[in-house]
């Protein structure tokens, strides 16, 4: 744990640091059980009133606490927080998400409150929070929706259909219930905040932690806050340009899909795989008719198409279930699916037999003088049998080359 001293040279503040460096007020919290961690950049307007009102919501929630202000500004920001109280956790700017992930390591409250210091979010009314992490949650997230949203505190594309949109399908998507996933307000166990592991660099890391905390069965509470508006002369960094808040939803649509391969890889390539099959082999000898409907050579390649992507869609997924490991019973049977002693006999056996079969079809080409080559059921499902070998011996190498060096109590618990 750093243990810098307050620094001498205030008038150095200003220059971007280039590497993490801890500076102390005069007047630090020796052992505080909650900790405050703001990022900051370039808030000299609101920094100072921002520290006072996380100084009166200690006060009044009658806890010990330390404020942590993770600055990357090239102004008087971070001696304005020291002035008035905070730690400053002084930061390359490398993004918002990576400004929390550099402060963990200087945290020491039991319990950890982020958000915003913008004086957007009222830090004077912790007490919420406190109250839910002493009723057992791990993970506390404020709600504007639930609380109140002073009028013009955010623009009505945000209010009305960008935070409702992507709230609801996180919702559909991972099962949930919140009601305003884009709430900076928030809160952690210290034990929880390292248990994430979060990644995320920049705006996506609010999808990331609220992902992670469902999928790690996280005790989570909802709790009602108090949204309020810009101080006047400060503009928030999501409204000084129009494609601002598009950038930081796309972010955080595609942490959703990142972290849920089963919603758009896993199902759908198990019926691309089991409907390409079915056509690839179900017609092997040639065409089917299924009431008025006749199925021939056609089908036959399409579902070569449809067999292809869904074998690749369902390669994917498992790595992808390899490396986020949240599901460990699931990793646990692919490793024994995926046994490369029993796999690679079974996949050079299918490429053999597929390429006997097609090579077939090939040789009496050449016997006919190499003149035009038709296409027949036989030699599809002799491709498709090949393509069945190959893909499992590559998924086999990929899935052994994740899980080397993984041991068996990595992979224990559900």
């Amino acid at each position: 744990m750093a243990t810098d001293k307050p620094i001498s040279r205030p008038e150095t503040l200003g220059r971007a640091p280039d590497r993490v460096e801890l500076l102390l007020p005069d007047d630090d919290c020796p052992d505080p059980e909650v900790s405050l961690v703001v990022p900051a950049l370039n808030e000299p307007i609101t920094i100072g009133r921002f520290v006072d009102w996380c100084q009166e919501g200690l006060k009044a929630a009658g806890v010990k606490g330390e404020i942590v202000i993770v600055d990357s500004s090239s102004d008087r920001t971070p001696e304005i927080a020291l002035q008035h109280g905070a730690r400053v956790l002084r930061t390359p700017k490398r993004g918002l998400g990576r400004a929390y992930i550099d402060a963990l390591p200087h945290i020491r409250g039991k319990y950890v409150i982020m958000g915003d210091a913008d004086c957007t979010y009222d830090f004077r009314d912790i007490a919420p929070f406190l109250e839910a992490f002493r009723r057992g949650a791990e993970f506390v997230m404020g709600s504007r929706f639930k609380g109140t949203i002073d009028p013009g505190a955010m623009p009505p594309l945000h209010q009305y259909f960008g935070t409702p949109l992507t709230t609801w399908i996180l919702n559909i998507m991972y099962g949930c219930r919140f009601s305003d996933i884009h709430c900076g307000m928030r809160g952690l166990t210290r034990a929880a905040y390292e248990k994430l592991g979060l990644q995320s660099q920049k705006w996506e890391y609010a999808s990331e932690m609220i992902i992670k905390a469902v999928k790690l069965g996280l005790r989570t509470e909802e709790v009602p806050i108090h949204f309020l508006k810009d101080m006047e002369g400060r503009t928030s960094h999501l409204k000084a340009s129009w494609y601002a808040p598009w950038v930081a939803g796309w972010q955080n649509l595609r942490v959703f899909f990142l972290f849920r391969p089963d919603f758009f890889l896993r199902w759908p390539g198990r019926i691309l795989f089991a409907l390409g099959a079915l056509l690839v082999f179900g017609l092997a000898f040639g065409p089917v008719r299924i009431g008025g409907l006749q199925l021939a050579l056609y089908s036959q390649v399409l579902g070569l198409f449809f067999f292809g992507l869904g074998s690749s869609f369902l390669g994917l997924d498992a790595l992808t279930t390899l490396y986020l490991r949240f599901d460990k019973r699931l990793c646990r049977r692919l490793q024994r699916v995926y046994d490369y002693d029993v796999i690679s006999p079974l996949s050079a056996v299918c490429v053999l037999a597929g390429a006997a079969i097609s090579l077939s079809f090939v040789m009496d080409w050449v016997r006919d003088g190499f003149k035009v080559f038709h296409l027949s059921h036989g030699f599809i499902a002799g491709l498709g049998l090949a393509m069945v070998g190959f893909q499992a011996f590559l998924r086999t190498l990929t899935v052994t080359l994740f899980s080397f060096g993984t041991s068996p109590e990595e992979l224990s618990g559900s």
